[in-house]
């Protein structure tokens, strides 16, 4: 089974610092990559028979698809913020090109497409942002592209979990066919932690006990999550955000929480 926690590099010359793709995963559907850029630096991509939606994490960038020209996107310096992300939504069988304005951090998160849906650009204002859960497991969501939205494949979030409290909690599994209950879905969790020096953790398991692993996660890291249980928390002191990349057979979120942690479920939702 591959590595499940993916850490930063050095930037390639294209600028790009992380890399997951279906063939490095082991699966089928969910690629990731994080590009920073320079200001005056390009990134051109053509998405062939995958879709792309490029999630501006920071900074502000020209935009361009094969047939129209987006102006400036991008309208946070940093992911800590607090609004949501600017996405630029590219559909198969098309080109994008970013021209960084200032330093820019972009999140490419592509699946299977088949170049059903125009290219459209996803801002702050049109994106739902809620709270979900209660106490120490309290987080903010910000749905960047849910199933309700158009699109092949993909599923975008964005999470902020404050200091001390759990997310993805009580844990949940989205991996096994079952009409109406649960949609098989690959998921990544790219994190970032303020302050940087920071860390969190992340448990991804199964119910057999097969796959049983412990992350600790820094900023920067992505996780893999292929299947399994995957609850995350935030230590004290250090806020934490991750953006999930999801994608599978069917473009539906249902999901299947473990038995042994309902008792925690009682009028909490998971993400």
């Amino acid at each position: 089974m591959p590595d499940l926690l993916v850490r930063p590099h050095e930037p390639d010359a294209e600028g790009r610092v992380l890399l997951v793709t279906p063939e490095s995963a082991g699966w089928q559907h969910v690629g990731f990559e994080v590009v920073r850029l320079r200001p005056g630096e390009v990134l051109e991509r053509a998405t062939g028979r995958r879709e792309l939606g490029a999630v501006m994490l920071g900074g502000r960038a020209g935009a361009r698809t094969e047939d129209r020209d987006w102006g400036d996107i991008g309208e946070r310096e940093d992911v800590f913020d607090g609004t949501p992300a600017c996405v630029l939504y590219v559909p198969a069988g098309d080109r994008m090109r970013l021209e960084a304005r200032t330093a820019v951090e972009v999140a490419l998160c592509t699946a299977p497409g088949q170049g059903t849906h125009p290219a459209r650009l996803i801002r702050p204002q049109d994106v739902e942002t809620m709270s979900r859960g209660t106490g120490p497991m309290r987080r903010r969501i910000h749905n960047l592209l849910p199933e309700t939205e158009p699109a092949d494949s993909l599923l975008l979030v964005e999470v902020y979990t404050p200091g001390g409290n759990w997310s993805s909690y009580p844990p949940h599994k989205h991996d096994t066919d079952v009409p109406g209950r649960e949609t098989p879905l690959e998921e990544t969790y790219y994190h970032r932690v303020n302050p940087r020096q920071g860390f969190a953790f992340q448990r991804v398991y199964s119910d057999a006990g097969d796959l049983d692993e412990a992350l600790a996660v820094q900023d920067g890291d992505c996780v893999l999550v292929p299947r399994g249980y995957h609850p995350v928390g935030a230590p004290a002191g250090y806020d934490l955000y991750y953006l999930n990349v999801m994608a599978g057979p069917k473009r539906q979120w249902l999901f299947t929480n473990d038995p042994r942690h309902e008792w925690l479920f009682e009028g909490i939702r998971s993400d």
